[in-house]
């Protein structure tokens, strides 16, 4: 592989305080604390008999069951999760029970902080290698469990097969003590140990012996030749659950002497409630009890700073069912206090435009070349692109049940960080360990970043707070869900570009948006301090050699409160870049595809533009009103490569097919990995056409699927895909076939109409059929 260009780590004192905080942080640690093993979770309970061989891996005397911490919302890493233990394990996933588990140090994951680091993906010196080891050994110390980033299988393709392998080899031990047979001369298959003669333990017929032995850690991973599920074709062991209407999630939950509850918070995020008349709900039917929810009010100072105080945010009905505590809500008068950000959009906007200072200057991710003295002089082109706030609005509205007893709680419900879900619990009801809340948790119906968040969790606490012993389930309506969602952040972009002998030769690329990392910092009362990575992802690690180039951050003061959407800052920065790119590229006469595939620095990058290009029929004729767009953008290691084909009709743009390829590695399961990709292109393609969340007097102006559409079946084009296995570290591909799609799309439109669209999303400005 080529090593990247000296230039590309000229990063600037700010940028690499990241990495230099999180080697220090890991320092101050102390080795023994980064060795030290967390306690296993599973031995906490268990009987005579059974065995908990590692955390992931438990057997009784009539079951094997497998531990996969990693929070499934639809992307079948569940699934997943069980494949990769039972790979080295030697059992059929018929044969075993999956569980999440419970919350645990020991599920920490390693590959979540991977995106912090300011280097290149293919970047494999010593500082590169130093900070992603000491981000890594950071998330350890602190038991960092949660699911994100598209980092479950880079965190768990290598410790789940640890763990099947010393499984597998403990039980092997255990049947030789049982046997009298070396363990040399022993197989295993289908769930049990082989003896010569063809006798079969059972693994549950061992799972005694094996108590008593400690685990056989020096194993050996099988080699890929000898994969029996691994890169092979899966049938997902939810599937049929899903496609019976049998599977329960979180929603679907039912808890002996339960009550039903409904809230409504301050659509004003943050604003406080004045007051509230709830006369008239009292006497509904199924009405019990109308409660007073407190939770945090955040107050905006003349100087923009904020503070944040606790005091009553809004009102919850408890009722002998959901609908009608929903409809005793819509009966209850309530006074809003305002909101601590600007009421309308004209505000946010004016906020982000005002942000391109020295001042709020982040820092300088990338600086090759001059770009101030290649632009002197030359005729510069001049861009502004926008994108908007927009929702998660997974398929399931918010739910939890939680029950407050003297004890402490216990709460079902989806969410994809569990450890710290207990300790935001903890600290509401003032228990002094988090070990006192008790989570299960749940498969989640879509997330996309939604279940990152906490408020529904909050809320339904403060309301069992009230109602001690009894269980609470609380459940959001959609619209309760659309005005307290965390929305993608509001960004914009300002570029300044030249092209030299029909070459792109200089580009200054400038991004201003609030901090996604501060926001969700500050509801988890954990302060974030340095450069906030996604405020460039997908931009900064352009795979580009472009002469002169510098990529700027500029964090924008906080506005509405915000939080991680599929892809994070990717999923708009690559529209910004890669719709850019595309605007320079026609300014200097050069054909898109060639002049990425003429500037890109690696091999693996350039295997991706020329897999799609050759899969599209790249330069090939489409003929009158026809145009092809593309855009490759990298986020979360993954270089990600999309063209797309539109027709302008009569009646507005047809977009006809889409031809994607990514390279993650290694592909688990290929039919799952067909079907990421799908969906990250309908969802990258339907939310830059339709979707967008707009505030007026404080609130967000769309409340259900009718105002925030998203690509419909028929407009959903034929879609082609291809994963690569070229690199060497395993990725993961929920996110990245996100990011690409609005820009290959405006690049399309662009090709077949001459309209160059610049901000999301794009029906404001053309109709699609």
């Amino acid at each position: 592989m080529n090593k990247p260009q000296s230039r590309l780590r000229k990063y600037s004192r700010r940028a690499f305080l990241i990495g230099a905080t999180a080697i220090v942080g890991g320092v101050a640690f102390g080795t023994y604390a980064l060795k030290r093993p967390h306690d296993n979770p599973l031995e906490a309970d268990l009987a005579a008999g059974e065995a908990a061989i590692n955390p992931f891996v438990k057997i009784t005397s009539n079951k094997i069951t497998l531990i996969a911490p990693h929070a499934d919302k639809g992307q079948g890493v569940q699934s997943a999760q069980a494949a990769l233990i039972a790979e080295e394990l030697d059992v059929e996933l018929d044969q075993v029970e999956i569980s999440f588990g419970k919350p645990a140090a020991a599920y920490w994951n390693t590959a979540m902080a991977g995106e912090l680091a300011p280097f290149m993906s293919f970047d494999e010196g010593f500082a590169a290698r130093t900070t992603r080891s000491a981000l890594g050994a950071v998330t350890k110390v602190m038991g960092l469990q949660g699911t994100g980033g598209s980092s479950s299988m880079p965190d768990q393709y290598e410790k789940l097969r640890a763990a099947g392998a010393v499984a597998r080899e403990t039980l092997k031990a255990a049947a030789a003590k049982v046997s009298g047979v070396p363990v040399a001369q022993l197989k295993t298959a289908r769930g049990a140990v082989q003896l010569p003669d063809g006798t079969e333990l059972a693994y549950t017929a061992l799972a005694g012996a094996a108590a008593d032995l400690d685990p056989v850690t020096e194993v050996t991973l099988r080699d890929p030749k000898d994969w029996r599920l691994i890169g092979k074709p899966m049938q997902r062991t939810d599937i049929v659950a899903k496609s019976t209407g049998t599977l329960t999630y979180g929603i679907d939950l039912k808890i002996d002497g339960m009550v039903h509850a409904a809230a409504k918070v301050n659509p004003r995020q943050g604003g406080a409630m004045l007051g509230f008349d709830a006369s008239a709900a009292k006497d509904m039917p199924g009405v019990q009890q109308v409660i007073e929810v407190q939770g945090p009010i955040t107050e905006r100072a003349a100087d923009g700073s904020l503070t944040t105080r606790s005091g009553p945010v809004g009102v919850a009905v408890i009722a002998n069912n959901t609908w009608r505590a929903f409809q005793a809500l819509e009966a209850i008068d309530i006074e809003w206090g305002k909101a601590p950000y600007p009421a309308e959009m004209d505000g946010h906007w004016q906020v982000l435009s005002d942000s391109f200072t020295e001042e709020r200057l982040d820092t300088d991710w990338r600086k090759d070349g001059d770009v101030d003295a290649a632009l002197e002089g030359a005729e510069v082109l001049e861009a502004e692109y926008r994108a908007p706030y927009v929702a998660h609005a997974p398929l399931e509205p918010l739910s939890a049940i939680v029950r407050v007893d003297s004890d402490g709680a216990e709460i079902w419900a989806g969410h994809q960080m569990p450890r710290f879900l207990q300790m935001k619990v903890a600290g509401a009801l003032g228990l002094d360990d988090q070990e006192k809340v008790t989570f299960h948790n749940q498969f989640i119906g879509g997330s996309f970043g939604h279940r990152l968040e906490f408020e529904n969790i909050m809320v339904a606490t403060e309301i069992a707070r009230q109602l001690p012993g009894v269980p609470v389930k609380l459940t959001y309506s959609r619209e309760e869900d659309f005005a307290h969602d965390f929305p993608r952040q509001i960004a914009m972009s300002r570029s300044r570009g030249a092209v030299k002998d029909g070459k792109v030769d200089a580009w200054d690329l400038q991004i201003a948006m609030p901090s996604v990392l501060a926001s969700q910092g500050a509801r988890l009362e954990q302060p974030v301090v340095g450069p906030d990575a996604q405020i460039i992802s997908g931009a900064w690690n352009m795979p580009f050699d472009i002469p002169n180039l510098r990529v700027r951050g500029y964090k924008a003061p906080a506005l509405a409160p915000i939080s991680s959407w599929r892809s994070v800052g990717a999923s708009s920065n690559g529209f910004f870049a890669e719709g850019f790119f595309d605007e320079l590229c026609h300014a200097a006469g050069a054909d898109p595809m060639m002049e990425r595939l003429r500037l890109v620095n690696n091999p693996i990058h350039r295997k991706v533009l020329e897999t799609v290009a050759d899969m599209s029929n790249w330069g090939s004729e489409l003929g009158p009103n026809r145009g092809r767009g593309i855009a490759m953008v990298e986020s979360f290691g993954v270089p990600t490569a999309e063209v797309i084909e539109v027709t302008a009709t009569e009646d507005g743009i047809k977009i006809d097919k889409a031809f994607v390829v990514a390279d993650v590695g290694q592909i688990i399961d290929p039919v799952n990995f067909e079907n990421l990709m799908q969906g990250g292109v309908v969802w990258g393609l339907g939310h830059a056409m339709n979707c967008e969340i707009t505030y007026s007097d404080g609130m967000a102006e769309q409340s259900n699927f009718d105002s925030a559409e998203a690509m419909r079946l028929y407009q959903c084009p034929e879609i082609f895909i291809k994963g690569l296995e070229n690199g060497d570290k395993i990725k993961g591909i929920g996110e990245p076939p996100v990011p690409p799609a609005p820009a290959a799309l405006a690049n399309a439109i662009f090709a077949a109409t001459g309209t160059r669209l610049r901000e999301m999303p794009f029906a404001n400005y053309v109709d699609f059929v």
